[in-house]
């Protein structure tokens, strides 16, 4: 099973960013999308960036995500 999770971007070089994911530090590619920026917010998924979600949307999702986690054995 797959999982594209929320990420926010804290910087960019190049072709990759170094996102926070609940609290985890990851060097992600952007080589899928255009005009991002630090601070914006991104789905994750095999380690590139394929989409752009507002800060609101991402926030909705990672609670959704730890509730889940928090209701598994």
């Amino acid at each position: 099973m797959c999982l594209a999770v929320p990420a926010k971007i804290i910087s960019i070089e190049q072709d990759f960013a170094l996102v926070d994911m609940g609290g985890n530090r990851l060097k992600i590619s952007t080589l899928l999308m255009d005009r991002l920026a630090v601070g914006d917010y991104v789905i994750v998924h095999a380690g590139f960036a394929i989409h752009k979600v507002d800060e609101q949307e991402a926030q909705e999702s990672l609670k959704l995500l730890r509730e889940i986690s928090t209701a598994m054995p």
